[in-house]
């Protein structure tokens, strides 16, 4: 691998704060559980994970373009400075090109990073990331949570991503639930 891990360690926190660089640890944990016992191409996706939201982050972020696409667009810049082989380039820019899309014909690889960037949005963490980002508007982060429990679910391709998933819309509905009690609705 021609690239020096500690340095997109480093871009990634430094490009995507705290926030970019726990939600490439959590994607890299999620992948590790969804992918046990498969084969798949470990290192391209440990690289894709890091680089998969580049393109909404600040210095890259283009209103109007998708940030998967302009992740992409990042990413391949990023690989080409470095050499990194074609073949693998290849797969880790498919793997950030889809990582919002439906993937049950696409390679392994691209599913488990979709699936675990899905699983991310879901449960406690998929709702706090939302109410943290919209900090101001409880309405209007109560409504991007409940979309994206209803959509996130029918893109999930592998069988333990879905099993994952199951649990965590269980406890975002108990956690709507709650919310919905005590603020009386009044958010």
């Amino acid at each position: 691998m021609n690239i020096d891990r500690d340095e997109l360690v480093h871009l990634t926190e430094e490009y995507g704060g705290p926030w970019g660089i726990n939600h490439t640890r959590r994607l890299l944990q999620l992948i590790s559980i969804i992918g046990e016992g498969q084969a798949y191409n470990t290192d391209a996706l440990w690289v894709a994970a890091h680089l998969h939201d580049w393109g909404a982050y600040g210095k890259w972020a283009q209103p109007g373009v998708d940030h998967a696409l302009r992740s992409r667009q990042v990413a391949e810049s990023f690989l080409a400075e470095r050499n990194y082989p074609p073949d693998e380039a290849k797969l880790i820019l498919d793997c950030i090109e889809s990582h919002h899309a439906d993937n049950s014909a696409c390679c392994l690889e691209v599913q488990l990073l979709s699936d675990a960037d899905a699983l991310d949005f879901l449960g406690v963490v998929g709702v706090l990331r939302d109410f943290s980002k919209t900090t101001k508007d409880l309405r209007q982060a109560y409504d991007i949570s409940r979309k994206r429990r209803a959509k996130l679910p029918d893109l999930l391709c592998l069988a333990k991503s879905k099993e994952i998933a199951a649990q965590r819309l269980t406890d975002m509905d108990d956690l709507f639930a709650k919310f919905e009690a005590d603020s009386f609705g009044y958010f």
